[in-house]
């Protein structure tokens, strides 16, 4: 993927996300093309070197990788539009929104392409999203290429395509579950007699020493409770209180939530 050139379709506060972390992560600026209506949002890219465009079907022609990063309702109307300016046999097309499958992607498109749906999360702004893929007419080569690209911004699986919307609550929305989880911490720190700032420094570590036990080590969360929890101590008082208060069917409930909303949609 070093000297492909993507078009980022629609680039709002994904498209935006994704295009930082690939520049962070070493990705060539003047290989990038993000498209927006009002471009004047994204001179920050353009300072970077990135070709900044209104002109969607200009953004197709010249890239390799096409990235949808709009709307879900704007996925048809704008499929239609660039379908004159893809090419089989040239473009790859990723698709970023929820709820498009990849036969509507195919169908919409009217072309014979290898096509991707990716769930990144806001993570990918410092190079730690957790994104999902799955695709459709797509090569070894193309499948590896796409993985490529997706690492420069964290970390890729693949997963089959009837797990997807689960994917977009577990992973995409979960940035803001653990965030508001994060909160609650700062604002018990705050209570318990820290600055705002310095509870956010504790807490802030604490969640990503928490992931790294688990990423590295490979251990299952309650092993690493076990550790912590001593009879009679603190820790298993505060954990029950909590689970006293319905913390963990609270959070279970909310994904199952979000789950249902996708699939009314």
């Amino acid at each position: 993927m070093k000297d492909s050139k993507i078009a980022i379709i629609g680039c709002g506060n994904l498209g935006l996300t994704i295009a930082r972390g690939l520049i962070d992560d070493g990705f060539e600026a003047k290989n990038l093309i993000a498209t927006r209506r009002n471009t004047g949002l994204l001179k920050d890219l353009a300072a970077k070197g990135v070709v900044v465009t209104s002109n969607n079907n200009e953004a197709v022609k010249s890239a390799d990788v096409v990235v949808l990063a709009v709307k879900p309702y704007n996925v048809e109307p704008i499929l239609k539009e660039i379908s004159g300016s893809l090419e089989s046999g040239k473009h790859i097309l990723v698709c970023l929104a929820t709820g498009i499958t990849l036969t509507d992607l195919a169908t919409w498109s009217g072309k014979e392409l290898p096509i991707f749906r990716a769930m990144p999360n806001t993570a990918a702004d410092v190079n730690e999203s957790m994104t999902l893929i799955c695709d459709s007419g797509a090569s070894v080569s193309q499948r590896n290429a796409i993985t490529q690209l997706f690492d420069k911004i964290g970390t890729t699986l693949y997963i089959d395509e009837s797990l997807m919307e689960a994917a977009t609550i577990l992973g995409a929305c979960g940035i803001a579950y653990v965030l508001r989880f994060m909160r609650a911490m700062i604002q018990g720190g705050i209570e318990v007699g820290f600055d705002a700032k310095t509870a956010t420094a504790i807490v802030s570590q604490t969640m990503k020493g928490a992931s790294e036990l688990i990423i590295q080590n490979g251990t299952h969360p309650e092993s690493e409770i076990d550790k912590v929890t001593t009879p009679k101590g603190c820790t298993i008082t505060g954990l029950n209180e909590m689970e006293h208060a319905g913390f963990s069917s609270a959070l279970i409930k909310g994904i199952v939530a979000s789950y249902k909303k996708i699939e009314k949609q």
